[in-house]
């Protein structure tokens, strides 16, 4: 702004003084015209001449016309007064040097003032003077650029304060702000997650601090889960190592045939429960990665849904838990990966029976709406609370800390169905029992007409229980 208002000070300063500088010397170009047109008359006395139009100069109150003699003397002058001595005559020297004639200067009297003087060279036969001089007062002039000046002055100078109230403003409503989220940012990126962001407006930053503190709280609930999660697999995987170890360092000191098979029944049941928790470790590392592979292929989904039951039949019933699979008579097949979809009905019914008590009943239903097949497991168990039940599906997540698992069989199994095009749904209410409802699109339904229209159910009892291939 400062180089600015210099620069227009010094366009104003040269306008004015050029626009002085062209008026004074269109007047002279008027009076050596006059003077060169009456010279053609040899009877005028062309000094006297030259004498009478300096001293009878009308604008003689704002320009001082001089006669200059061939002795670079000012003789005669329209206000009466000689200039002193000292004064400057670079203009007339400028005069001489030209090829017009004509020069100007710009300088300040001995008594300080500054003026603009224009000379004219003249060649006027019988004539004793060899210039003209025209001197003006740069006062008036100075005094307006002073005026303008100042007035721009003033103008930028209110300016400059409206950019630094401005500046002052942007800094404390947003730079400072965005330091502040860049600051804690960087805590939370290092795994502080306990900092938050003090939302100081309701426009697009306070939008922003509401995103990053929503991003932190939801960073250390998930950190907070993943904790629990390393606790809790942790516990899960030093339960079973413990019995293996036990029972192997028995099993090297007792010849008892019962109590050996005992002891390979423990170990084996043991090893196969930590095969299942790696495999999950593992199906969510591929999850993440996004390296899960699917082996598709046309299969009949009642047979897997048949032999997950089977599996827990005997368990079910050891633990004193009615297991009742209602099984329609057929079902459309479904295009998908056998053993993943397997995999979720066994983590299905598992979580089903893990989190019901002896004297629960564990419902497995098949069925057919819509173009679907709709699995259906119903458990009248301790259910989950209404505070838990939208995190159910979460990585780490658990809802119960007293029951064996990993945490991590329910976001597995969300994936797997999701990757069929299916949906997996879980309604529970805590003390009642809890519903997990699995669909995933028939590709051919392979019914009659008369079989759309109804299904045929079976209750069977979990004491009745046969395979598929048994039943009528």
């Amino acid at each position: 702004m400062v180089i600015i208002e210099i620069l227009l000070v010094a366009f104003i300063r040269g306008y004015y003084y050029s626009s002085a500088r062209q008026y004074l010397t269109s007047q002279m170009n008027v009076i050596i015209s006059s003077l060169e047109s009456g010279a053609t008359d040899s009877s005028v006395n062309n000094s006297s001449q030259i004498r009478t139009l300096v001293e009878s100069y009308e604008d003689k109150d704002k320009i001082e016309l001089m006669a200059i003699t061939a002795d670079n003397e000012a003789e005669i002058t329209s206000s009466g007064f000689s200039p002193s001595t000292d004064t400057s005559y670079e203009d007339y020297t400028a005069a001489q040097q030209s090829d017009d004639g004509t020069g100007y200067a710009i300088f300040d009297l001995p008594s300080g003032e500054k003026v603009i003087a224009v000379t004219a060279v003249i060649s006027i036969s019988g004539s004793e003077y060899t210039a003209l001089r025209m001197v003006s007062s740069m006062k008036n002039i100075d005094y307006q650029i002073l005026i303008l000046t100042v007035g721009m002055t003033i103008i930028f100078a209110m300016i400059i304060l409206l950019l630094y109230v401005s500046g002052r403003f942007f800094i404390r409503s947003i730079v400072y702000p965005v330091i502040k989220i860049g600051e804690i940012a960087r805590d939370i990126a290092k795994g502080d997650f306990s900092e938050r962001i003090e939302k100081t407006g309701d426009d697009e930053l306070g939008d922003l601090c509401d995103s990053i503190n929503y991003m932190a709280q939801e960073l250390s609930n998930t950190e907070s889960m993943k904790n629990e999660f390393i606790s809790s697999i942790s516990h899960e995987l030093r339960t079973p190592l413990t019995a293996i170890k036990g029972w192997s360092e028995t099993l090297t000191t007792i010849d008892d045939e019962e109590t050996f098979k005992k002891g390979m029944r423990v170990i084996t049941s043991e090893t196969e429960r930590l095969s299942q928790m790696v495999e999950e470790l593992l199906d969510f590392s591929r999850i993440q990665d996004n390296r899960l592979t699917l082996i598709m292929d046309t299969i009949d989904i009642l047979a897997e849904l048949g032999e997950t039951v089977l599996i827990y039949q005997e368990r079910a019933r050891a633990l004193g838990i009615t297991l009742n699979y209602y099984e329609p008579t057929t079902l459309p097949f479904v295009y998908g990966d056998k053993n993943r979809l397997r995999q979720v009905f066994i983590n299905i019914v598992d979580n089903a029976i893990k989190y019901s008590d002896k004297g629960d009943t564990v419902s497995v239903e098949a069925y057919e709406e819509k173009g679907d097949i709709c699995i259906l497991v119903s458990d009248t168990g301790i259910g989950i609370s209404k505070e838990d039940l939208p995190k159910v599906k979460t990585k780490f997540f658990k809802a119960n800390h007293t029951r064996r698992g990993s945490g991590i069989g329910l976001a597995v199994a969300n994936e797997i169905i999701t990757r069929h095009g299916g949906t997996l749904n879980i309604n529970s209410e805590e003390g009642v029992g809890t519903t997990v409802l699995m669909t995933i699109p028939a590709i051919d339904d392979g019914h009659a007409e008369d079989d759309k229209q109804t299904v045929e159910v079976e209750l069977i009892s979990s004491d009745d229980l046969k395979p598929k291939n048994e039943q009528p």
